[in-house]
């Protein structure tokens, strides 16, 4: 049950945010904006992509889209509300979820470069369990203030602040090919907390992030819109999937974990197979483990659907042309 203790603490948190959100935005709108606000709801989905220390493509690893790796497509579903005081600004409250992956096996093998993630053969998977607030700017709108006219297709950029839960999980494979995954957190494979590393300190598995990007959106009708949008998540761990810093010297497992746990993680820590290196079998304490440099992150490609509640017109002109053109009740 604990596993999902924090999935569960994170969604009661999401609720209580969004209950809190539109209670006193419905309190304080007409002091804020001298008008009423109209609110959007609605839901959204499609691929999300890792870019971390683990897998990647051909060159040197790195943390942008060149190491991006289609075969772990994951997919993302999503909820949000959206509030609009203005036709040209809007802020969204919003709750994800998603799964994320890397595996060192997978890269193409053009070069020595490649041959050292592959020899050093680690994986992880993990939920991610997201929610953030974020501002949308439709410039647009923004510049076309006095005009009645109001565009069907609005592209948009978005900005905010958000929290996500994530907890990384790597696998070990038995001699009949079947493989088992255990959660690398507690085990503290770079010796995370241990006083004969203080360079290594202990991650948390629920962390801020700042998601950003840009959107296009399309109003099907008065009250239905779909948008396409790229969301990109700046995180300030390098720990989604366990690997950051160096290999340690695998003795003090057994010093600080239980039996059980140490030979999990002597096994987890180091999964080195002897490509460059024939015969190795384990990297000298010391060793560079994964990239010091940046930072894990995750973005997503996703299709949104959206429902405007309450009055749906934004102008006294939009208001006369949908009662000109209102079907007669009697022909």
């Amino acid at each position: 049950m604990k596993p999902n203790l924090p999935k569960l603490v994170g969604k009661s948190l999401i609720a209580l945010l969004i209950c809190f959100f539109v209670h006193t935005t419905s309190n304080a709108q007409a002091l804020l904006f001298g008008e009423k606000v109209k609110w959007e709801v609605g839901f959204n989905f499609g691929p999300s992509f890792f870019l971390g220390d683990l897998g990647g493509n051909s060159g040197k690893g790195t943390n942008n889209l060149k190491d991006m790796n289609f075969e772990f497509t994951k997919f993302m579903k999503g909820v949000f509300v959206t509030v609009y005081p203005k036709n040209w600004i809007g802020l969204r409250l919003a709750a994800d979820y998603t799964y994320l992956e890397g595996d060192d096996g997978i890269i193409n093998t053009t070069g020595i470069d490649e041959l050292w993630r592959k020899q050093r053969n680690l994986d992880f998977k993990t939920n991610v369990l997201e929610g953030y607030l974020a501002i949308e700017i439709f410039p647009t709108m923004l510049f076309n203030r006095n005009s009645e006219y109001e565009p069907r297709l609005r592209p948009y950029a978005l900005g905010g602040i958000g929290v996500f839960h994530f907890n990384p999980q790597g696998s070990l494979t038995d001699a009949a090919g079947n493989k088992s995954w255990y959660y690398l957190h507690p085990l503290r494979l770079e010796g995370q907390g241990m006083p004969e590393y203080p360079y290594s300190k202990p991650y948390k598995l629920t962390q801020m992030n700042i998601p950003f990007g840009a959107g296009l959106k399309y109003f099907a009708s008065d009250r239905i819109n779909v948008s396409m949008e790229l969301l990109y998540r700046k995180t300030f761990t390098d720990y989604i999937d366990d690997v950051s810093q160096r290999y340690i010297d695998p003795s003090y497992y057994s010093k600080y974990l239980t039996t059980q746990e140490a030979t999990l993680a002597y096994k987890l820590s180091d999964k080195a197979k002897g490509i460059i290196w024939p015969g190795m079998t384990r990297y000298p304490a010391g060793t560079q483990r994964g990239d010091l440099k940046d930072s894990d992150t995750y973005f997503s490609l996703v299709v949104k659907a959206g429902i405007r509640l309450g009055p749906i017109y934004e102008s006294s002109f939009a208001r006369r042309a949908a009662r000109q053109t209102r079907c007669p009740a009697v022909y």
